[in-house]
């Protein structure tokens, strides 16, 4: 008896449209209006775009590459490129010039579905180096009516290309096999160039069958597509659970309109990475600050009935009559609108994935009433492999393995994993897939451990979890995390393997410090100025004081510094994902490192920024180092 994900994405398309064809499938938010698409339309553009791909020449086992925000255009692109048999390679479209050129090179890729001008006048200048692209589509012709370079086309044109043969689309998909391979998704490349890791049309649906097991969704329910579609997490909501299950994919009108947009569409399911949560928390904090006094009053005597209710939760006991009750006032006198506020008025199903939630960050959440829960995956297990079931929830934890999911710990505590959603392997290394996958097994790279409520807890990167030199272990990633629950802090590095005291390298948030500094009266030009002002070292300063009377005497953070730039993916100092990219940082910043290790007061630092568009810029500073024990310089 064949299972429910035995099939493949188009296939899925096309039995949504012939099921479902009046539905609504997808929508647009464009020029303030929200345009619906029902799953007839959906598979009929889809269609007519995969004929036009094949009258261009392109057919199974070709590698097409999408690059830009998230569209039904991408949606439709995807599914047609899959629907001929061939595999669909996502790019962000921030994505620095020479990991382009490196991946077009790469894939030989012949077609690229670019959104606008400004990523086309990228492909067009890639074109010229490159031996194998011929054809560049876009879908948003503003600004491209004089543009005439061969093998330039509007979306649209390729749709006309195929009209007249899209009637075939339904064999063409008939030939493709669940087991085929039809997404490359790159990796986060914490440790140099992403890898490209091949799915198949079972890995994928797999995993959002077995994850819809635990965490269900419904035909009726409505989803905001606003992270990018070249991000695992994205493709599993957006694309294989959409179609699985049918729900409605929104798309919102510009990334500065998602909170918007959000709140207008009320989505029941929502996932985001850990960033996405923390600045949604520091921005309520922002807010109260800002407010009227009763409302600051108001979420100051409610709140904490909140936290009072969900530790109880966590807890896994029963809340008594007089924490419910006093919860019921606050859910009417406060949590109801606040959520409202977020767009998360009718939220079911919430989740975050990608790297690590700070426990304070996740407890904010569930206080004010959002069934928040960590999921654990990589991009090699089609995004997830473990979840927080309904009444099991810990913050500490990310969850049970999904079904159909064997998570086993290495004997050096690495976290193994083995299911039918584990990839096909990477795109022309198979060095890098022998060393990941070895008798079945994924490699996660991850150290963990089950707790005893059989829970896995991941403690870190295995590489990445570090010792001081009296033997004492920490994890930076977890610090780093509590760290950047308060509203001051954006990012942070927590440094001391090796070492006798833990340091850290801490980024400001520059829009909700220079409030904070124009509340005091405190002027400012720049952030390399604001990050500098000794009124923000106290600021911060305090910070670090609160986050180490959390944590065991031995791993509190000794000393910090205040960066004068953000970190930055141009920089290579994060992935496309926003994680740290350790290294890089590490050898970037030696000089300001060795200071926090001296009995320096300051460091003179100089470093070199770079644009998206290739141009450099050499920044240089004097750097406080504050001792946080003495509170002084």
């Amino acid at each position: 008896m064949s299972k429910p994900y035995e099939t493949t994405l188009p296939q899925l398309l096309l039995d949504n449209a012939k099921n479902f064809a009046s539905r609504t499938a997808v929508r647009e938010k464009e020029w303030g209006v929200w345009q619906s698409f029902t799953w007839a339309e959906h598979a009929r553009l889809t269609a007519e775009f995969a004929a036009g791909l094949k009258a261009l020449g392109l057919d199974k086992g070709d590698i097409i590459i999408l690059i830009g925000d998230n569209r039904p255009e991408w949606l439709w692109a995807e599914l047609a490129i899959q629907g001929l048999g061939g595999l669909a390679l996502g790019l962000y479209q921030d994505a620095p010039a020479d990991e382009v050129e490196y991946i077009f090179d790469l894939s030989e890729a012949k077609l690229v579905v670019a959104e606008d001008q400004e990523q086309v006048d990228k492909m067009l200048t890639l074109k010229e180096k490159s031996q194998h692209l011929e054809y560049i589509v876009y879908h948003d012709p503003k600004g491209l009516s004089q543009y005439d370079e061969p093998g330039l086309m509007s979306f649209e044109q390729v749709r006309d290309k195929g009209k007249a043969e899209a009637g075939r689309f339904g064999d063409w998909v008939a030939r493709v096999s669940p087991k085929d391979a039809c997404l490359i998704a790159t990796t986060s490349g914490t440790t140099g160039r992403p890898k490209l890791a091949v799915l198949s049309h079972e890995n994928m649906l797999s995993m959002a069958y077995n994850l819809g097991q635990v965490d269900p969704k419904r035909a009726k329910d409505e989803f905001v597509s606003f992270l990018p579609l070249a991000w695992m997490g994205e493709q599993m909501m957006a694309v294989a659970s959409g179609l699985l299950f049918g729900f409605t994919v929104n798309f919102p009108e510009e990334p500065d309109t998602v909170q918007n947009d959000i709140r207008e569409i009320g989505p029941h399911l929502i996932f985001s990475p850990p960033r996405v949560w923390e600045n949604l928390a520091a921005k309520v904090q922002v807010k109260i600050m800002e407010t009227t006094r009763l409302k600051r009053f108001l979420y100051n005597l409610l709140f904490p009935i909140g936290y009072k209710y969900a530790d109880c939760v966590f807890a896994r006991k029963k809340p008594g009559l007089m924490l419910k009750l006093a919860y019921v006032v606050a859910e009417f006198g406060l949590f109801r609108a606040l959520r409202d506020r977020l767009g998360f008025s009718r939220i079911r199903s919430a989740s975050t994935g990608g790297a690590a939630l700070g426990p304070d960050t996740f407890r904010f959440f569930h206080a004010l009433g959002v069934n928040l829960k960590q999921i654990y995956g990589q991009t090699e297990i089609s995004g997830i492999s473990c979840i927080h079931p309904d009444g099991a929830i810990d913050f500490d934890s990310v969850g049970e393995p999904i079904p159909e999911t064997e998570i086993s710990i290495s004997d050096e505590g690495e976290i193994l994993s083995k299911s039918p959603a584990v990839f096909l392997g990477y795109y022309k290394n198979e060095k890098a897939t022998q060393e990941t996958i070895q008798d079945g097994w994924l490699l996660s790279g991850d150290a963990g451990y089950f707790n005893e409520q059989n829970q896995l807890v991941v403690i870190d990167r295995l590489k990445d979890v570090m010792h001081l030199t009296d033997g004492t272990r920490f994890s930076p990633q977890f610090m780093e995390n509590k760290l950047k629950f308060s509203p001051y802090i954006k990012e942070a590095v927590v440094l001391g393997g090796g070492k006798d005291r833990i340091m850290a390298i801490i980024c400001i948030d520059g829009e909700i410090v220079g409030r904070w500094a124009e509340s005091q009266l405190i002027t400012y030009t720049t952030y390399q100025d604001l990050s500098a002002k000794d009124q923000i070292y106290g600021l911060i300063e305090e910070q670090v004081r609160e986050i180490n009377a959390t944590l065991p005497e031995e791993t509190r953070i000794s000393r910090f510094a205040l960066l004068f730039k953000e970190l930055d993916a141009d920089d290579g100092e994060l992935t496309r994902t926003r994680k740290v990219r350790r290294t890089t940082v590490e050898d970037r910043y030696q000089d300001l490192i060795g200071g926090l290790y001296s009995d320096q007061d300051d460091v003179t630092l100089e470093t070199c920024i770079q644009y998206q568009d290739g141009g450099q810029r050499n920044m240089c500073g004097l750097i406080r180092l504050m001792n946080v024990e003495q509170g002084a310089e």
